[in-house]
């Protein structure tokens, strides 16, 4: 996978599910013992990383051939594109690799599948629990077939960039952006009002973790249904309709881009929106005035835990060389080996403590420093709320539902029900 941009979040969120989910309900070989003598050949897949870390993962392959004699690594890296349907016919066809790049929801078909080792059950694997955070360790788990599937790797969350010019000139305090959804609102049709409508607070409509951070229940505990449709998911939805009829929500959120919004922001058209350091540092260059007025804040939550994005990976279960897979996954993983991955590219490690150190807390002055100190402290207590069987077709769903319910097509509760009903579908044809 491709690390830029908003790339992260885009991959992680809407990678398809494998066709695999419906091969099984997991077997035992996804809990047997990885313990014994660390030797042998494995088979290492990242997920279009080469290009930009060549040099990073050869080192690192060559740093754990030395430390354990009689392995020998052979990485894969596979293109951006079609990257589930590669994972897919691997396992078809017996050829999956022995460790994995993988987000959750391409580990889920793959657990269920029985393809996946579980590392809660795992004696080898299982005694590495403490030393990763705990919302990254439990990213994997799966209702219906609890475990954890993927030894956490590296993760990313976005801060929140607000115009304070906009705030102030609404009558707000430009000092105490909203935190809450309710403050969210609250803010966001003053905002409307005060300028006539010419500057929306968002730009962009509910996604699946929005109804997540708002405290939604997504699915139902065994997993086998959705579950968002419920009072709580309605009362999400009925307040961005009406943050869509006050034009607190861009007319154009309907069809907007990461790009496009981004573009509304710059312009001054919306006073909010996520961002990374690198859109610091182009407000800087392309609009001096917003620069000087922007200020960083969380993701809104009523939860009090930001989203997270989390990559993994994943040791087969089927594996001829378990003991050596299982010690190269924790190697990538561990929290020497992810603090210099991150120091290479703007990411953060899912180890504990390492958001501690002074590369995540302390500032220099520099709009990157600004970015990462603000991300790494949300980071600590952070939650995937995208639930791992959740398909980019049912966000499409959803996202057309929604839709349908902001033009006044739909009542926000029947938008809801069908959005839930064809994620079912899906989930049970998948």
């Amino acid at each position: 996978m491709r690390i830029s941009r908003r790339t992260f979040a885009t991959a992680v969120v809407t990678a398809a599910l494998l066709p695999l989910t419906a091969c099984g309900s997991g077997n035992d070989s996804s809990s047997g013992d990885a313990s014994g003598k660390i030797q042998g050949d494995i088979t290492f897949q990242t997920w279009n990383l080469r290009a930009n870390f060549k040099p990073y993962f050869e080192s690192l392959i060559a740093d754990f051939e030395h430390q354990y004699p009689g392995t020998h690594v052979k990485w894969v890296d596979q293109p951006a594109e079609n990257y589930a349907d590669k994972i897919s016919a691997e396992a078809a066809g017996g050829t999956l690799p022995d460790v994995v790049n993988v987000s959750p929801d391409l580990a889920a078909p793959l657990a269920k599948a029985g393809l996946a080792l579980n590392l809660d059950k795992d004696k080898a694997a299982a005694k590495y629990q403490g030393e990763y955070l705990p919302g990254a360790w439990s990213s994997t788990d799966i209702p219906g077939l609890p475990g954890t599937w993927a030894f956490p790797w590296y993760l990313n969350t976005g801060p929140l960039f607000y115009n304070k010019a906009l705030f102030k000139k609404a009558g707000l305090n430009p000092d105490q952006p909203p935190k809450t959804y309710p403050e969210l609102f609250k803010d966001g049709l003053q905002i409307a009002r005060k300028t006539d409508g010419k500057v929306a607070t968002l730009s962009n409509v509910p996604a699946i973790e929005d109804f997540g951070r708002y405290g939604v229940q997504l699915m139902n505990k065994e997993g086998t249904g959705f579950a968002f449709n419920d009072a709580k998911g309605v009362e999400l939805l009925t307040k961005y309709k009406e943050l869509y009829d006050a034009k607190a929500l861009d007319p154009q959120a309907l069809t907007a881009t990461p790009e496009s919004a981004g573009q509304k922001f710059l312009t001054g058209a919306v006073a909010m929106n996520p961002g990374s350091a690198l859109d610091l540092k182009n407000f800087k260059t392309q609009a001096p005035s917003l620069y000087k007025n922007i200020g960083i804040t969380d993701q809104i939550t009523n939860t009090g835990h930001v989203n997270m994005y989390v990559m993994g990976l994943l040791v087969n279960s089927q594996s001829k060389q378990k003991p050596a897979a299982v010690a190269f996954a924790h190697f990538v993983t561990d929290a020497k080996n992810q603090m210099s991955f991150a120091k290479k590219v703007a990411i953060f490690p899912s180890t504990a403590g390492s958001l501690d150190d002074p590369y995540f807390t302390k500032e220099d002055g520099t709009d990157e420093t600004r970015v990462r100190v603000a991300a790494a402290k949300s980071l600590k207590t952070a939650v995937n709320y995208t639930p791992v069987l959740f398909s980019d077709q049912m966000k499409t769903a959803l996202q057309q539902e929604v839709a349908k319910a902001l033009q006044g097509k739909e009542s926000p509760k029947q938008a809801l029900d069908n959005a839930v009903k064809a994620c079912d579908q899906l989930l049970k044809q998948g």
